[in-house]
């Protein structure tokens, strides 16, 4: 028992010895509170950090004098100056409540509120401080916190095994932050923790916490499809309405603290207080909230936090940001928060002068007196440009060699960092339930690693319930050797494989297939995935072999072989499922799933060569048979029920049946994203967003070699992206053509087909709706067009009803080209994320001009 006692004395005592030569101590309120999160900005090096939820505080610092200001949003800021030397020192700091002055501001707007004056002044220099500098970079600390205060024993009738009430995440990370304008970003994560997780790395953003009120529109990924108005947006007073609370004194500047009240209860906007600097106009302080009514998924609110401070002449930057946040679903209630504390601020400013806003006044009122001189109309401003900075007098911030699409990298050592590296460099000390946190799940996690206990918590995963069984899937897990075997539901509602289903073809199938994978450290993984399937009808008994390995995590490589023998859809996008056309089938007596027999081998390959370029190919050999209806039953009155052939109609074949024969086919395709983004860490690559849209080249050719009968080439180009609108929503569409070279000798499966639907269940979104499943397919050139804009509440959060009940509104348009359809259009009005996750569009449909159908579709929308 020795060496472990040592051990955790020297845990204990490292965070103490290595508070040498530092500062610590506590911030208060007037009751001896402590004042959680307060900010602490030390001038002489342009750095802050911030308390704890507890108010306590530590500071690292070198030998010397230093002057240190304590804010806290509500608070009088107080300096206080220290002189540091070799032995700790403690500073208690007590703040005290703001003592606002309402005699400040002289009232020149007959009839306005003061507070509006201001921020008319701040709204007119929003884009200057917005652009205030060319380039900065500093270090950012970050923690986030996350809390379960009630956890369900099940959920959806899943039994909760592995959640417990209290922190369930914490984690830690310091990066190096660099920002060039217009908006280029790097971070490199040099430290990471995450309790409980010693191999694992951080999720922590530093750069997706830069958000920045001067901003018109604040764009949060994950919080809102359409983002947030910012109270300085140059179309604020439409959302806002703002009051003057008063000012206060703090470093010779006067601080108007401004109430935010949202216009209407319902717009993307936020509620609190903001603070602008007299004079020069600028964001001292914010404390704004955002609640559902707002248009926030997930949580019942989200309070933001932010201090301002100089970090050189006339350029503030902030110090440090606080978002918090509330929720509760599904019987989870629970809680959390991550902050961000700046520091080492290196700036580029882009401006030598600041603007100047002179106020035009008109003349007063006939009847103003000269003690209350008020103009008959509200002032005008007019803004003084600054002059900008010269680029070679200005400091460089920035390297532009250390931009690039990476903009986020996690160095290989992050986590790596011992107690020690924590004690000194963390500048937001540890709340006591957060250290207990760390030294348990630290601990833990060997006994949670163990053999014991993952196979006692897949003892409870893995048993059996009816749900799983029949719609949801089964999967048996050995978590500690990552070994799984997967099943598929008796009944696939969302489209996938189903063991049990339904076609003229085959009777009543049963499709089994089983999926066993393995998981290593580094992220590879391969799969062995058997299938069988009989049909009770035909009475054939098909089998095939799926073989996979994930050999490149970072670039996604992966290779496939397949073979054996089995049923597939003649339109090989499968544009109808299983489950679907077993209801159409018994409950409606149509048979749309046309199928064949294939007896194949299969090599499939796909890599990314480089960032925003990826490549696969698609080598297939099969012998294709044609197979004929067997099964008549129906649901439906038998005598009245006249299912069609299984050879489908096509515009194209006076006949589309055919003959056994031999397919040795080649498939290629490219798809490149000229600047995509994306995050590094040592063992992964994030593909991000990009400015541009996705550019897919296709080929396909039908090989006569080694038996091929097949002699055909067809190439295509496919161009698509998702674009922003602001709070008129976001857009997504896809444009694409191709054109066969050559048809020498070819079968319908070998056509080019389209994602049509014929049933009341919406096909896919970038899809058809209307259109019938092989009418249309072509050996010759064609033209297809899809786009779809969700207004993300635009229209429907000014209809009471709608807006309380969050539906949003959405249209699209299909268009289509080939010889046999002409001019093929369909138009659609939708709503969705009815009861969360149901969308209903209403489709018409057009040929040549004339209106062809119309159609109700019903399908997922969240």
């Amino acid at each position: 028992m020795r060496y472990p006692l040592l051990l955790l004395l020297l845990l204990l005592f490292l965070p103490a010895l290595s508070m040498a030569g530092a500062l610590h101590g506590r911030i208060t309120d007037e009751n001896n509170k402590g004042l959680p999160f307060a900010s602490i900005y030390i001038k002489e090096t342009a750095s802050g950090t911030a308390s704890n939820e507890q108010g306590s505080y530590q500071l690292q610092l070198s030998p010397g004098t230093y002057t240190l200001e304590f804010k806290y949003v509500g608070y009088r800021a107080r300096t206080e100056t220290v002189t540091i030397g070799e032995a700790p020192q403690e500073l208690n700091v007590q703040l005290l409540p703001e003592v606002l002055n309402l005699k400040e501001v002289v009232v020149r707007a007959a009839d306005e509120d003061p507070a509006y004056a201001i921020m008319r002044q701040a709204i007119r220099l929003r884009k200057y401080h917005r652009d205030e500098v060319n380039a900065w970079s500093a270090r950012v600390y970050m923690k986030a916190v996350g809390r379960m205060d009630k956890v369900p024993s099940k959920v959806l009738g899943i039994k909760m095994v592995d959640v417990d009430t209290g922190i369930v995440y914490l984690s830690e990370s310091v990066s190096e932050l660099r920002f060039k304008k217009p908006d280029k970003v790097h971070e490199r994560m040099i430290s990471s923790r995450v309790s409980g997780q010693k191999k694992g790395f951080s999720f922590n953003q530093a750069s997706e916490m830069d958000i920045s009120f001067y901003d018109n529109l604040l764009k949060v990924q994950g919080l809102s499809e359409r983002g947030f108005v910012s109270p300085l947006a140059n179309n604020a007073f439409f959302y806002y309405r703002f009051e003057y609370l008063g000012t206060f004194q703090e470093n010779g500047r006067t601080i108007n603290k401004i109430k935010v009240i949202p216009r209407r209860a319902h717009d993307p906007v936020f509620a609190g207080s903001i603070y602008i600097v007299d004079g020069s106009w600028r964001i001292h302080s914010t404390d704004l909230k955002l609640t559902k009514a707002a248009g926030i998924d997930f949580v019942d609110f989200i309070r933001v936090r932010q201090v301002y401070a100089p970090v050189a002449k006339e350029v503030w930057m902030p110090v440090s940001q606080r978002f918090s946040f509330e929720g509760a679903g599904l019987g989870f209630k629970g809680s959390g928060y991550v902050t961000g504390v700046y520091s080492n601020y290196s700036v580029q400013p882009a401006y030598t002068t600041p603007p100047r806003v002179e106020e035009i006044a008109p003349e007063p009122a006939p009847d103003a007196t000269l003690a209350d001189a008020r103009p008959a109309k509200k002032p005008k401003l007019k803004v003084i440009k600054p002059r900008e900075a010269a680029p070679e007098a200005q400091p460089q911030a920035s390297n532009d060699k250390m931009f690039s699409k990476e903009i986020l990298v996690v160095e290989r050592e992050a986590n790596k960092r011992d107690s020690a590296y924590w004690a000194a460099i963390r500048p937001v000390p540890l709340t006591q339930e957060e250290v207990t946190d760390y030294h348990k799940k630290d601990s833990l996690e060997v006994i949670k690693n163990s053999r014991p206990y993952q196979d006692s918590l897949d003892r409870v995963r893995n048993k059996p319930s009816f749900g799983s069984f029949l719609v949801g899937g089964y999967t048996y897990s050995n978590s500690f050797q990552n070994r799984y075997f997967s099943f598929d539901p008796l009944l696939s509602l969302t489209g996938g494989s189903s063991i049990l289903q339904y076609n003229t073809v085959e009777g009543v199938v049963a499709d089994l297939r089983v999926a066993y994978s393995k998981r290593f450290e580094d992220r590879r993984r391969y799969s062995i995935a058997p299938a069988v399937r009989y049909g009770f009808s035909n009475q054939k008994l098909n089998a095939r072999l799926q073989l996979s390995y994930l050999y490149e995590p970072f670039k996604n490589s992966t290779i496939s072989v397949e073979g054996g023998r089995y049923v597939e859809q003649i339109n090989n996008l499968n544009p109808i499922s299983p489950f679907v056309n077993t209801v159409y089938t018994l409950v409606a007596g149509q048979n749309y799933m046309k199928l064949y027999q294939r007896d194949y081998g299969r090599v499939n390959w796909r890599s990314e060569l480089w960032n925003g370029v990826s490549l696969s190919g698609i080598l297939d050999y099969a012998h294709r048979l044609p197979l004929q209806n067997t099964a008549e039953y129906t649901l439906r009155d038998a005598s009245g029920t006249h299912f069609t052939s299984n050879v489908p109609v096509n515009a194209e074949l006076t006949d589309a049946t055919f003959l056994p024969h031999q397919a040795l086919t080649l498939a290629l395709n490219l798809s490149l994203r000229p600047g995509q983004e994306y995050m590094s860490r040592p063992d992964d690559k994030i593909n991000l967003g990009s400015r541009y849209p996705t550019i897919a080249l296709g080929y396909r050719a039908g090989i006569n070699a080694l038996g091929g009968d097949t002699r055909f080439s067809t190439a295509a180009i496919r161009v698509s992206d998702d674009m922003g609108f602001g709070l008129l929503g976001s857009s997504r569409y896809s444009l694409g053509g191709g054109t066969f070279f050559s048809r020498d000798k070819m079968y319908l499966m070998d056509y080019k087909h389209f994602n049509g639907n014929r049933t009341l269940f919406a096909g896919t979104y970038e899809g058809f709706q209307l259109l019938d499943y092989y009418r249309y397919s072509t050996s010759h050139s064609y033209l297809e067009g899809h786009y779809e804009h969700h207004f993300n509440g635009f229209v429907f959060n000014k209809i009471p009803l709608f807006r309380r009940l969050k539906w949003q509104e959405v249209v699209s348009l299909n268009y289509l080209n080939t010889r046999a359809s002409g001019n093929y259009l369909e138009l659609g009005l939708g709503i969705e994320h009815i009861f969360k996750v149901m969308r209903i569009d209403f489709i018409t449909s057009f040929q040549e001009g004339n209106r062809a159908r119309t159609g109700l579709m019903v399908g997922v929308g969240f």
